[in-house]
């Protein structure tokens, strides 16, 4: 029977063969449509495999591949074929991960912590405040979550450093940055406002309390009002103990009343830089002193104001545990600023009363106008407004931006602007003189890199440049003239001055302002006084972006910006910057 079947069954395919011998354009059409047909049936097999990720029987194995494990031929070679093809349109269809650092993804393998390259599964951190979920699940490997513990703006829970993100705030987020410096805990409060400590100093309340979405990833809760939701950091001990981030202050003198200036001391066996900034760090002080064998810890008050140092060879004596460290003496002490942060500035608000006197804070742009807000608000305790709207200073946490900048609810306005009707508009001003040279470079960096970003060598080598120094020059030197000439009541602050002396000038600051002066405050200010939008120094170009036309042109500004000013009797330009 085989044998007569066989001549049967090849006639049409004879017949086929011989059709497209003679048809090879219709030959190569049926090739087309075959793998038109076969592409479609593995795009169905993608989509089937999506809808049941887990199988009938819950093994969570892609049910295109064979569960037997054991074939052997075409069969089992087709069912894995299928089973890839099946993941790579399952994955092509994911979205996008929005959150997670960049070892997470699969290109950054090669960057990822030893935990996650050994296999260790911590990604479940970013899910720790999510709803529903208990104490219980909420535990992993990388974190801990405590409780929701109430949280008191003169004393904080946690009263190490700070930060706040009013539009990209997460879980993850404030963990890592805790956890980078080195801090036990760290906790979410508002919904962006992320707090790190070495220990809980304040009452747990009810979960519920902490009810607050993240502002960077709505399924997780960070807190709420007055309220942190508080994590263990189960990674921070190791980094604990690295201090490269202390920052020497220098040599100075011993205080007249130890015990007042410094309250926390201890005798430490085999001292050294570590052991003393470590034990200060557990205390909450912001300053280490070491004397001989002795740590002193504290913060910057009038009776230790580290405005008077000395020549560090008056402070040369050996740590007992480390040869090559000075660990000072008994008369001279040897003092580390530790990665606590001084909260006795860190509270600010809006004005008790709305206030009819209005105060700006003009300066030409690039001037430094926010680094002085910052000051500002962490010298005295309130918000300061502004003529504008900028959404990324709100979200840092400059809260008075939203205020119409006449509500009179905040200490001071923000304007860079210099017409005479604007002007005559306030009834005193603060105004801040920058370096043009220097003025004009952040301006430009901002413009075309952000806040602290900076300007391409395309922008800085292209027309770009000379155009913005063309219109940008002039109006240095015509900003400060306005404000001197139709400006009712004028502070003049130069920015090198500010930098140079910032405790005398933001005094004079705050008295103009109208406010009793606090030396704590200001104490607290130097040491927190760089704030979020420092730039990291204006980036080194290969070659000076300034033309002789444009420096003769400059110098002819700042020529008249001086003359004006000692016109009015104020003090002319710093050195620094004078032509010569």
């Amino acid at each position: 029977m085989c044998v007569a079947r066989e001549p049967i069954m090849a006639r049409p395919l004879l017949k086929i063969h011989r059709y497209f011998r003679r048809k090879p354009i219709r030959f190569f059409s049926f090739i087309l449509l075959y793998l038109t047909a076969g592409s479609l049936v593995f795009l169905h097999s993608g989509f089937s495999s999506d809808t049941s990720t887990t199988g009938a029987s819950g093994s969570g194995r892609d049910p295109l591949i064979s569960e037997g494990g054991g074939g052997t031929g075409a069969g089992s070679s087709t069912s894995d074929a299928l089973g890839l093809l099946g993941r790579v349109f399952k994955e092509t269809r994911r979205a996008p991960r929005r959150f997670g650092p960049p070892w997470m993804k699969e290109n950054g393998a090669q960057d990822a912590p030893e935990w996650a390259r050994r296999g260790v599964d911590r990604t479940s951190s970013w899910s720790h405040g999510a709803k529903g979920r208990t104490t219980k699940e909420m535990d992993d490997g990388r974190a801990k979550h405590i409780g929701c513990y109430i949280d008191d703006t003169q004393k904080r829970a946690l009263r190490g450093v700070s930060f706040l993100d009013y539009k990209k705030m997460t879980v993850f987020r404030c963990q890592d940055n805790c956890a980078e410096r080195g801090y036990l805990y760290a906790g979410l409060e508002f919904g962006a406002e992320c707090y790190c400590g070495h220990k809980i100093q304040a009452p747990n309340v009810s979960e519920s309390e902490c009810n607050m979405e993240c502002k960077g990833e709505k399924s997780n809760l960070c807190g709420g009002p007055n309220r942190l939701s508080i994590y263990r950091l189960e990674l921070s001990q190791e980094s604990a103990r690295r201090y490269g981030s202390a920052i020497f202050k220098g040599c100075f003198k011993r205080p007249d009343n130890v015990t007042l200036a410094l309250p926390a001391s201890a005798v430490i066996k085999n001292m050294s830089v570590d052991k003393c900034v470590d034990m200060c760090t557990e205390k909450e002080f912001s300053l280490a002193a070491l004397a001989g064998e002795k740590c002193h810890c504290g913060f910057p008050t009038p009776l230790f104001t580290l405005h008077e140092r000395e020549d560090e060879e008056l402070c040369l004596q050996h740590c007992a545990g480390e040869d090559f460290e000075s660990c000072g003496n008994n008369d001279f002490f040897v003092v580390y600023q530790t990665q606590v942060q001084d909260n006795r500035c860190m509270d600010r608000r809006f004005l008790p009363t709305r206030s009819k006197h209005l105060v700006a804070l003009a300066s030409f742009p690039g001037a430094g106008n926010t680094w002085a807000r910052h000051l500002i608000e962490l010298a005295t305790g309130y918000y300061t407004g502004s003529y504008y709207f900028d959404g990324s200073l709100y979200n840092k946490g400059f809260k008075g931006e939203r205020d119409h900048w006449r509500s009179g609810r905040t200490i001071c306005i923000k304007t860079h602007e210099s017409g005479k009707k604007e002007i005559e508009a306030v009834d005193a001003s603060i105004l801040m003189i920058r370096n043009p040279y220097k003025a004009l470079m952040a301006e430009f960096n901002r413009k075309y890199g952000g806040h602290i970003g900076f300007a391409s060598q395309a922008h800085w080598r292209g027309k770009e440049w000379p155009e913005f120094v063309k219109n940008y020059a002039p109006w240095w030197a015509s900003h400060t003239l306005d404000w001197l000439k139709y400006g009712k009541t004028v502070q003049v602050v130069h920015f090198e001055d500010l930098k140079r002396d910032l405790f005398s000038e933001l005094k004079g600051m705050v008295i103009f302002l109208g406010l009793e002066v606090s030396e704590d405050r200001l104490l607290c200010v130097e040491g927190q006084k760089d704030g979020n939008f420092k730039r990291s120094g204006l980036r080194k170009l290969e070659y000076d972006p300034y033309t002789p036309e444009m420096r003769a042109t400059i110098d002819g500004l700042i020529k008249t910006v001086d003359t004006a000013l000692r016109k009015r009797n104020l003090p002319g330009v710093p050195e620094e910057y004078r032509p010569r």
